[in-house]
């Protein structure tokens, strides 16, 4: 029976159901590509985008970026110095050759392009022992940013070297050589694949900086990602930040600011310091740099507990290193030293000969801040006290290398233990060795400082000597002070009082600073005062009772040892002119010897100064001290003899064993004949200087008739004659360092 199926009622409003149900609208395939397109393209700009902005490039990557760049440059410095070095061997041999072969080449152009090779080597060798430090975050951050210009310049210049290509590959389609279109399009399809590929970093957060390489110290790993604060910022933590449960930990896991005010906070807490906050974090070279601020009391605290907080903070002895800071009383500036903090500093500029005045500054050395150390010893007096060891015949190597190359200087070495300023004699006008020279030369610079003060009004110069090539300076280096006579100490202590306005000034050097080397307590009233590695016991004599709690610790500097220089060289000091009184270790600059030898040779050469008529003409009418009279019985007979006489210039001149002033001729005689036979014998050798004993030989071979009965202190007593002065140092012969003898330059000057 057939069913029949009954309609279905329409409700009203409802609009009829299609017979069959609709399809979604399908995009084309044209649709499809431009959506995949798009997709493919805000991939590739991502990316892109990221690439440029150098997001790929962590921390460690910086890193390792700035050292490779620190290292490339100090390669090429280093290729520079043995190109150098090399050019200067070949100047030097080309000018001995051609003075072995009979051309005519001035002895003091070999001289020269000697002291020339010297020097470069030596800068050479200075270089080759720099050690290429970790790099600093200015450093990393100058990568990073060289890094992205370099992307950026990549991207630039392939576009236009692309459309350039792109052109090209056209115009050779279009002459039926399709090729390289080709490959330009698979190498374009290729390239767009790789860089269209899904991206989602974007700009994601930091990657947390990986485990820490352990070929960087400790005060040279990275901080962790997070937001710290960059170095050099104004960092505070306050101690009320700290949890109360929070324990000391190692400077070492100290990697951003913050990290390294807690650790300073906490190690001063379980010390009991009174440091309560922490500000201007800096990260250094050689560890790090903050202002600490204490709450009681003032910073001695910190000096005081130095070496507790050295064994929480882990470093070395010495390590811990506060500043008080005079403008603000309960403040320091507490450095954390993890290396060494004068290996960046600068080295010695070089000063052509009478490139100075006296009065103008000149640098000597760096602060353990970076600051220069720069000085006049122009009427400034001055103590240089350090102990054996701690680098005194340097410091004033350093100090005499900067008078030396002045205009209106004279400069004079006394010393009756040792060989005072060595390597610079050459530029010495006078050196004085025995006790009677000592007391000879102070006793003629007392009276000068006396005449010139009532010759002042009489030339012009007012209140205060003024220095010039014809009214010269004198500069008095005076080594080994203790260990002169009691008749040089009281000459030398007159001269103290009076010498600094007339610019006749003395510097005294010493191994201790207190009474027991000193004798009178000088020390107080000397302007210029500078300690080395000491005892403390020399630092308050010098600088005061209140001194260590103010600051100033030399005594915590270690003197060097036959192997390791350790702070030989190292000082504190008071009185520069135009700095102020602040408790800062400085560095003096370390010159080579060879150098020195160089320097003194030029300034040689250049000529040397001797003190002006008028001042000599004012010595006549000067009385000579009480002490340095003769002494007459009641019926004038001389019951005890002048202890020291005052001579003439040439008179001094001679019996120093210098050269006499320029003008005077040497007579004819045997005095004569033996400094030129000996400029001779040294000129037939080829060198500029010999050792007594060999000259003689020489001269015994070169004319044996004169000089066949000479015996060595028969000849040494007719040199002197001649005004040659006592054998000096030469500098290294074969294996021997420092003999003695004659340098034929030095002799020259006499013909």
């Amino acid at each position: 029976m057939a069913t029949e199926t009954e309609p279905t009622e329409q409700q009203p409003g409802i609009p009829p159901m299609p017979a069959e149900p609709p399809h979604a609208e399908q995009p084309s395939r044209g649709d499809r590509i431009k959506t995949a397109f798009t997709q493919q393209r805000s991939h590739a700009t991502a990316r892109t985008k990221d690439w440029l902005a150098g997001h790929d490039i962590d921390h460690l990557t910086a890193i390792q970026l700035a050292t490779d760049s620190k290292q490339r440059k100090h390669d090429a410095k280093l290729a520079q110095a043995q190109r150098i070095v090399a050019e200067a061997h070949g100047r030097f041999a080309h000018a001995k050759a051609r003075a072995e072969a009979g051309e005519d080449v001035n002895a003091s152009t070999l001289a020269s392009l000697g002291g020339r090779v010297a020097a470069e080597e030596s800068k050479l060798a200075a270089l080759q022992a720099t050690v290429v430090l970790p790099p600093t975050d200015r450093e990393i951050n100058t990568a990073r940013a060289s890094k992205k210009a370099g992307r950026a310049a990549i991207v630039a210049g392939g576009s236009l070297g692309g459309l350039s290509i792109l052109g090209g590959a056209i115009e050779q389609a279009a002459t039926g050589q399709p090729m390289l279109l080709t490959v330009l399009g698979t190498a374009a399809g290729y390239g767009w694949y790789l860089i269209s590929r899904p991206f989602s970093r974007g700009q994601a957060g930091e990657v947390p900086f990986p485990m820490t390489p352990a070929s960087l110290p400790a005060t040279f790993q990275a901080e962790p990602a997070g937001g710290a604060t960059s170095i050099g910022s104004h960092v505070v933590m306050n101690v009320e930040q700290l949890a109360d449960d929070a324990k000391p930990f190692p400077l070492r896991n100290a990697r951003t600011p913050d990290q390294l005010a807690e650790c300073v906070l906490l190690a001063a807490r379980a010390e009991n310091v009174p440091i309560v906050e922490v500000s201007d974090v800096q990260r250094q070279p050689w560890g790090w740099q903050c202002i600490v601020r204490v709450s009681d009391g003032t910073p001695e605290a910190i000096i005081e507990k130095s070496g507790d907080l050295e064994t929480k903070f882990d470093l070395p002895t010495n390590a811990v290193r506060p500043q008080p800071l005079r403008a603000r009383r309960a403040c320091a500036i507490l450095r954390l030293v993890d290396g060494d903090p004068f290996a960046t500093a600068p080295g010695l500029p070089y000063r052509a000969p009478k490139s100075l005045s006296i009065s103008d500054k000149f640098r000597i050395g760096t602060s353990v801040g970076g600051d220069p150390l720069e000085t006049s010893l122009a009427g400034v007096m001055g103590l240089w006290v350090a102990a054996s060891g701690g680098g005194k015949t340097s410091i004033l190597q350093a100090l005499a290398e900067g008078v030396t190359a002045c205009r209106d200087n004279i400069t004079i070495d006394l010393d009756p233990h040792g060989d005072g300023l060595e390597d610079l004699g050459d530029a010495v006008r006078i050196t004085a060795r025995t006790n009677e020279q000592i007391e000879a030369v102070l006793l003629f610079f007392l009276v000068m400082s006396k005449a010139r003060a009532r010759l002042r009004a009489k030339l012009g110069m007012g209140r205060k000597w003024k220095a010039s090539p014809q009214h010269p300076a004198v500069t008095i280096f005076f080594d080994e002070f203790p260990k002169a006579t009691d008749l040089a100490k009281l000459l030398a202590f007159d001269l103290l009082l009076v010498g600094r306005k007339e610019l006749i000034t003395l510097e005294l050097a010493s191994q201790g600073g207190t009474t027991r080397y000193l004798k009178e307590n000088v020390a107080q009233m000397i302007a210029l005062r500078a300690v080395g590695p000491c005892k403390v016991g020399d630092t308050r004599a010098v600088f005061g009772d209140g001194a260590v709690k103010e600051g100033y610790l030399p005594h915590k500097l270690s003197p060097a040892t036959e192997t390791d220089p350790k702070d030989a060289g190292h000082i504190y000091v008071q009185g520069v002119p135009g700095m102020a009184d602040e408790p800062i270790e400085y560095a003096i600059h370390e010159i080579p010897s060879a150098v020195l030898r160089q320097l003194a040779t030029e300034r040689l050469e250049a000529g040397l100064l001797d003190p002006d008529q008028d001042s000599l003409d004012a010595m006549k009418g000067v009385d000579l001290p009480e002490y340095a009279e003769p002494v007459w019985d009641a019926e004038g007979n001389l019951k005890k003899p002048a202890p020291v006489e005052l001579l003439s210039w040439e008179q001094l001149l001679k019996l120093c064993g210098a050269e006499p002033p320029a003008g005077s001729e040497l007579t004819d005689g045997p005095a004569r004949a033996a400094v030129e036979d000996s400029v001779a014998v040294m000129e037939k050798t080829g060198v500029d200087r010999m050792k007594t004993e060999p000259l003689l030989a020489a001269l015994q071979e070169f004319d044996p008739d004169a000089y066949d009965e000479l015996g060595p202190d028969e000849f040494k007593a007719l040199m002197k004659q001649a005004g040659a002065g006592s054998p000096i140092t030469l500098g290294p012969i074969g294996e021997e360092k420092n003999p003695r003898g004659f340098k034929r330059d030095r002799l020259r000057h006499l013909l």
